[in-house]
């Protein structure tokens, strides 16, 4: 009969065992869900955010477009009202040359008078003629450099696209590993979680955070063009050092500098390219005061940004 009560409180213990290791399994599975929830929550505000700025500069230039139109339809109407104004003009200077070549009878002042008119008459026409022919050059030019925005922008645009492309491609082992790219305002993120790079509290980069930093510095090598920021980012839960590193603002920083360091190592890569910035807590992803979202806001972003110089020429010009 003992024996019979023991082998029922074993198979009892084994069932307990078994329930605990299916509910800490099942919340694993919950905890992760909720993580890329979140993520995929950040990615459409983004996009949506990336969407309203599209339209909005669409909308900048065709107003831009329809009040070049406006001014040059407005142009067209002077010049042919002034063209007008020159026939008739013309006429009137034939009719005094035609007065004075028939007239016999005519005393010196008439013919002085008549010679003097005709002369003013002349040079008002060319005054005319001259302010007509600069307002359609500069009408021209304005028209080109309009043109030459909206090429820009469209060369800008599909150099963040293929940049991104390029980032995915050389990143495709880490990408859903603690490392995510994406586009924002013009700009391409590459987002490497603490856990990529980091252990806690530390900023001495882990090997396989190295090897990601250093395959995106072969992209970056590359495509010369592109201007680069490393921003250390942390949660708000306060660090209290007492080495070099005191608080999230030095801490934020150690960071953004060691990844720098190591995309330096890339000879081809000018150190003029590249700006280190801390962030420490103030930029945060999620504002949830959990571990999920505190772990969100503990990131490294590395931001590329198409060199703008020729557009920043044709801004200033005008």
């Amino acid at each position: 009969m003992k024996t019979e009560k023991k082998i029922g409180l074993l198979i009892g213990l084994v069932v307990l065992l078994s329930s605990c290791v299916s509910m800490k399994q099942f919340k694993d599975v919950q905890d992760k869900l909720n993580a890329e929830n979140e993520q995929l929550k950040q990615n459409k505000m983004e996009l949506e955010a990336t969407n309203t700025e599209l339209k909005s500069r669409v909308e900048q230039l065709v107003a831009q477009n329809k009040e070049l139109r406006s001014q040059l339809e407005d142009a067209l109407y002077n010049a042919n009202m002034q063209k007008q104004n020159n026939s008739a003009l013309q006429k009137e200077m034939d009719d005094l040359q035609k007065q004075l070549e028939t007239s016999n009878t005519g005393s010196s002042a008439e013919i002085s008078r008549l010679l003097t008119e005709l002369k003013n008459t002349q040079g008002d026409l060319n005054t005319r003629e001259d302010k007509l022919r600069a307002a359609e050059k500069e009408l021209e030019e304005r028209n080109a450099k309009l043109i030459d925005l909206q090429n820009i922008l469209a060369q800008k645009d599909q150099a963040v696209k293929d940049l991104k492309k390029k980032v995915m491609d050389a990143l495709v082992g880490f990408n859903n590993n603690g490392l995510t790219v994406h586009e924002k305002n013009g700009k391409v993120y590459v987002s490497l979680e603490e856990k990529l790079l980091f252990k806690t509290g530390q900023w001495n980069v882990d090997p396989k955070g190295q090897e990601a930093i250093l395959q995106l510095g072969q992209v970056l090598a590359k495509n010369p063009d592109i201007n680069i920021m490393v921003e250390g980012h942390t949660d708000d839960v306060p660090m209290h050092g007492s080495g070099e590193v005191k608080d999230n603002w030095d801490l934020s920083v150690m960071r953004a500098t060691a990844v720098v360091k190591i995309l330096t190592q890339n000879k081809q890569i000018d150190p003029k390219r590249i700006i280190a910035a801390g962030r420490s807590e103030y930029l945060p992803l999620s504002t949830d005061k959990t571990p999920e979202g505190r772990q969100m806001n503990r990131r490294t972003e590395i931001i590329l940004t198409p060199n703008l110089d020729e557009l920043l020429k044709i801004i200033e010009v005008n």
